[in-house]
């Protein structure tokens, strides 16, 4: 920190606010703390009665908060991505268009791990719609060594921290099972929930079958709606463990590779997922997908609408977060359920 005459400090950086009065009409921060003095501000901070400014001097190897931000978020940024301006130092990152936001943390940790520098970002492996908020960078310095920059591009590597994938997805068929649905003795209330949960993604049912309980019957049945062509097929109910509980094994006989049947996560324990040679998923759904607000559908249909595998240990690792609280006022994803 330096104190200078006005004059001589253009170039450098102001160390606090300088705060303009005009009676009746203005009080407020005329420059922050972090503004590099320019010629025209002269006479501004004349009249506001500074004739020395205590400033930071601007000398090689060192960079600006607001040129360091920069790089930082020159790390980040990748396509569906826009990019604030800079204020103080701090640049956000938002979602130009729907899909799923993803971090590799192991990259993004080695960055915040160096002294000085800070990339803060929501959780990755969730969905994000139009404009919300990514990421935000800045460094904790009004200036930084340049060294630093470069450590932090190091560690960084060629290829951006973020990326934000499209919806890929874009059809369905759903399986029903249960022999009272088929027949026709209650009406089918778990295949509104899920079409309601998969328009959230642009996916629309073009299938739907009510096999009943058999298994030879649900077997055919996924064969069936397999020749549509739909991207994803879900089967509903018949999950549980019991002796007439079918659908898991209708799932394997159907050809698929099963990747979990179990996930810990609460709930939605019961819950199955395997794909098929062509890589379609196929998802056998518990009944709390039908009354409770959410569950580990939610949690995994964001990376499956966007085309991402599922794998085994992506579902291992969902149970520190996989228990639902269960609030009375439901914030999902705005909570701990699935983080």
């Amino acid at each position: 920190m330096k104190l200078l005459p006005v004059q001589k400090a253009v170039g450098h950086v102001l160390c606090h606010d300088m705060t303009q009065i005009i009676p009746g009409k203005y009080k407020d921060a005329r420059f922050r703390k972090g503004h590099v003095v320019r010629e025209e501000d002269i006479p501004v901070l004349l009249s506001m009665g500074k004739e020395h400014l205590y400033v930071w001097e601007m000398v090689p190897g060192m960079l600006h908060e607001n040129d360091a931000a920069e790089r930082l978020c020159a790390l980040c940024r990748n396509e569906g991505m826009d990019q604030s301006a800079v204020k103080e130092g701090k640049i956000e990152l938002t979602a130009s268009a729907g899909g799923l936001f993803l971090v590799d943390r192991a990259r993004l940790n080695a960055i915040n791990a160096l002294e000085d520098v800070m990339i803060a970002t929501r959780h990755g492996g969730t969905a994000v719609r139009k404009g919300d908020k990514l990421a935000g960078t800045r460094v904790i310095p009004l200036v930084i060594p340049e060294e630093t920059l470069r450590r932090a591009e190091a560690a960084a590597g060629e290829r951006p921290l973020l990326e934000l994938r499209p919806w890929k997805l874009k059809t369905a068929a759903v399986v029903t099972t249960g022999s009272e649905v088929s027949k026709g003795l209650i009406p089918d209330s778990f295949t509104p929930v899920v079409e309601r949960k998969l328009a959230e993604f642009g996916i629309r049912m073009i299938e739907h079958r009510l096999p009943g309980d058999d298994m030879e019957a649900v077997t055919e049945a996924i064969l069936d709606v397999r020749k549509s062509g739909a991207d994803l097929i879900l089967c509903t109910g018949g999950m549980s463990v019991d002796p007439d509980d079918n659908t898991p094994g209708a799932v394997k006989r159907s050809g698929a590779d099963i990747v979990t049947y179990g996930a810990p996560v609460l709930p939605g324990a019961m819950f199955l997922l395997g794909y098929f040679g062509d890589g379609t998923p196929i998802l056998g759904l518990p009944g709390c997908v039908m009354y409770a607000k959410r569950t580990i559908f939610d949690l995994v249909l964001p990376k499956i609408a966007a085309g991402v595998p599922v794998t085994r240990e992506d579902i291992t690792v969902l149970g520190e977060g996989g228990l639902c609280l269960g609030c009375e006022v439901c914030t999902y994803p705005n909570c701990g359920f699935g983080k």
